[in-house]
């Protein structure tokens, strides 16, 4: 008797050791079936920029959601292509997932020849994080006040105008070009390195006008140095709402939203991406989050994967026709 109930004893125990074993083992693995270890979140951009500071505010609370640390890299290069070219050839299994733009995840197509990747085949878009509107804006010294007065002096001076953007076939380029196109105006481009030197240049006099993302520019508008006249979106941003649009000032189909979305390779198994969809929508739900993205001027989106497809393929169609027109090309 003794000795049945010694070995009923050790059974009890072995079995609930092993549950215990196994509840451990569970509240450490990663959710979504990530693979254990690091998971790299690579931004085709310099830090600083907007995809960077949308990964890392959301990389840190996916870590402490998951339990998976969040390393992010930021691989900048070719108008993104570089970085995007890193997230495409990446292992399908979760262990990395991106945050890029509109640009190299289709409207580069159109400016480069010959592409590292094919954005369609070897990238899955999981949602539009956020966006952020574009500002049009001129220095003060140039003393318009309204987008009419602007188109106003432009069609007075043709060609005698500059316009500085982040850089040839970004979305400060096509953009300008595209109001330039609407208006029935001319105005010379001059492309920097990014949208802080680009701003540079309109507080030295270098440049005299700009359609530049507001996260670059609504500070030195507050401090009076540079004039915001209207938000390049297809309506008041929540951002910006004193800003009218472009489409208010009577030119319409100018919409330059800067989105940031999250990727992940293609074939990337579906219950990660799902499960990386449901995180970022919860996680971009959460006020405190949705405070931090106000700061930068950014509006939360969390759309499904479907709907992001949607609003690249209306980029890349609305880009089209101006790349085209105007010969734009990056190598």
């Amino acid at each position: 008797m003794n000795r049945f109930f010694f070995r009923a004893m050790r059974a009890l125990v072995a079995t609930a050791l092993g549950a215990v074993a196994f509840a451990s083992a569970t509240a450490q693995t990663p959710a979504g079936d990530w693979p254990k270890g690091p998971v790299r979140v690579v931004v085709p951009y310099g830090p600083g920029s907007t995809p960077d500071i949308i990964a890392r505010i959301v990389s840190d609370r996916l870590a402490k959601r998951t339990g998976q640390p969040m390393v992010v890299e930021n691989k900048a290069g070719a108008s993104g292509n570089l970085g995007t070219d890193a997230i495409a050839k990446a292992a399908a299994d979760g262990s990395v997932i991106g945050v890029s733009i509109a640009g190299p995840l289709g409207v580069n197509a159109l400016l480069f020849k010959k592409m590292p990747y094919d954005a369609a085949k070897d990238l899955e878009l999981v949602s539009i994080a956020a966006t952020q509107p574009s500002v049009l804006v001129v220095p003060v010294s140039l003393g318009v006040n309204s987008t009419d007065e602007l188109v106003a002096l432009m069609k007075k001076n043709p060609g005698k105008y500059n316009y500085a953007s982040m850089g040839a076939g970004s979305i400060s380029h096509l953009a300008m070009e595209a109001l330039a196109v609407r208006s029935g105006t001319s105005v010379v481009h001059v492309p920097y390195a990014g949208s802080g030197p680009a701003v540079t240049a309109l507080l030295s006099g270098n440049a005299d006008i700009a359609v530049l993302p507001a996260a670059s520019v609504m500070a030195q508008v507050k401090a009076g140095k540079i004039k915001a006249l209207a938000v390049a979106t297809a309506k008041r941003s929540p951002a910006l709402p004193e800003l009218p649009t472009l489409a208010e000032a009577g030119i319409k189909d100018v919409q330059a939203d800067a989105w940031m979305g999250f990727v992940v390779p293609a074939k990337t198994p579906d219950a990660i991406v799902k499960k990386l969809h449901a995180e970022l929508v919860a996680i971009l739900a959460d006020p405190e989050i949705r405070d931090k993205l106000k700061l930068q001027y950014m509006d939360v989106v969390a759309d499904t994967p479907a709907e992001a497809r949607a609003v690249l393929a209306a980029d890349v169609e609305r880009w089209r026709p101006i790349i085209l027109k105007n010969g734009i090309a990056l190598d």
